[in-house]
């Protein structure tokens, strides 16, 4: 069995998937399988996977459904069951990882607990600064770098090339709460599946915070790793970001806590019905 899953979203970003699956090409730890989870790009999308597949390990995964409004949840339960791993790291294709993030998820996992990591959010014109080099040659995460290329200076610089003893500290010490984070976060399969995955009724906004909240309704536990394991977030805009379904999601975000709900009807169990696995694991 493969070591671990990466699952991977995305929708029509090919020039920001083509950074991050650069990325995941560079890893220190490269036993991983690749799910991209499409959720209705163009052939653009699919001629990205297609010029990179040559560098991985195992071959990339990539799971597409039509375009018919943001189903992001949807996607990624089906990405979820075509893993073939018992441990599943999530992100995003606009997220590039530095070279031991997924060796960091996989030293940090243990029973009973899932794991929460953070991310750098940079500027629209250093996002599109940074090319295949840097990425290859990790100085998009050298701070140094960053700050002549333009990087402001932040606390939250702080994220990106601590020591690993001030990365563990930073963890221990910081007041943020240990939430799933789809940028960057994973799980045991096992507990995935327990609580029927995402939710597909929601869309944009709060999505991933609905799922963590029903892993620790379940008694799993959240674990920050926010300054251990890295990535850096690629700037865009956000036309799905509609009020009404922000609200809609807040209002299934209340009834969880309310309920200490450890399950939805409305995830992969619904997929398992209604669809045989021809469907399920279709692409482009």
């Amino acid at each position: 069995m493969i070591t671990t899953s990466i699952i991977i979203s995305t929708y029509n970003k090919p020039d920001w998937l083509m950074k991050t699956l650069i990325g995941y090409a560079h890893q220190n730890f490269k036993d991983f399988e690749l799910i991209l989870a499409d959720d209705g790009s163009t052939s653009d999308t699919k001629q990205c996977v297609d010029e990179i597949r040559s560098l991985f390990k195992h071959p990339i995964i990539h799971l597409w459904q039509e375009d018919n409004g943001f189903r992001k949840c949807e996607i990624l339960n089906k990405a979820i069951l075509a893993s073939d791993s018992d441990y599943v790291i999530f992100s995003d294709g606009d997220c590039i990882p530095r070279a031991d993030f997924v060796e960091t998820h996989l030293k940090l996992r243990a029973p009973g607990l899932f794991l929460s990591g953070g991310y750098h959010k940079l500027p629209i014109a250093l996002s599109q600064k940074i090319n295949d080099e840097d990425i290859a040659q990790g100085k998009c995460f050298d701070l140094n770098w960053l700050k002549i290329e333009g990087l402001r200076p932040s606390i939250r610089n702080l994220k990106i090339s601590p020591s690993p003893f001030s990365a563990d500290l930073l963890d221990r010490f910081s007041t943020a709460h240990a939430s799933w984070n789809g940028h960057n976060a994973s799980g045991w399969k096992a507990d995935i599946v327990a609580v029927n995955g995402f939710d597909q009724r929601m869309e944009y906004g709060g999505l991933d915070r609905e799922f963590g909240e029903r892993l620790e309704n379940a008694g799993i536990k959240g674990l920050r790793i926010r300054y251990r394991a890295i990535c850096l977030h690629l700037d865009h805009s956000r036309d799905y970001a509609r009020p009404e379904k922000i609200a809609a999601n807040k209002k299934i975000r209340q009834q969880t806590k309310l309920n200490r709900s450890t399950w939805t009807d409305y995830g992969i169990s619904t997929l398992v019905q209604s669809a045989g696995k021809a469907e399920i694991y279709s692409g482009l």
